[in-house]
């Protein structure tokens, strides 16, 4: 893998939005290249052999079934509350 350069640190942070002093794109050039060193490393891992890992806990999507349930109040007692209704809904003032 390359090292980035200095001008790579910037580009990362004028497309980031971010400004830096000198000593910032000194200190983080330093940085990403150490963590692409390290990338480097777990690159040369052999992992023939070995599946894919997705989840580690062992959970499962647990879901829970659709109850219907009935609720207490019905439409013709939430009408019977409202200032204006007509033909069975709420009758409110236009709005453009």
């Amino acid at each position: 893998m390359s090292k980035l350069t200095r001008d790579d640190v910037l580009k990362l942070a004028r497309l980031s939005r971010l400004r830096l002093t000198d000593e910032e794109v000194v200190q983080f050039t330093e940085e990403f290249n150490d963590i692409l060193g390290y990338i480097e490393q777990l690159d040369q891992v052999n992992t023939d052999g070995l599946m894919p890992t997705s989840q580690v806990t062992g959970l499962k999507n647990v879901t829970r079934p659709d109850v219907e349930r009935e609720y207490q109040a019905q439409p013709s007692a939430l009408l019977a509350n409202a200032p204006a209704t007509q033909d069975g809904m709420f009758k409110v003032k236009r709005v453009l």
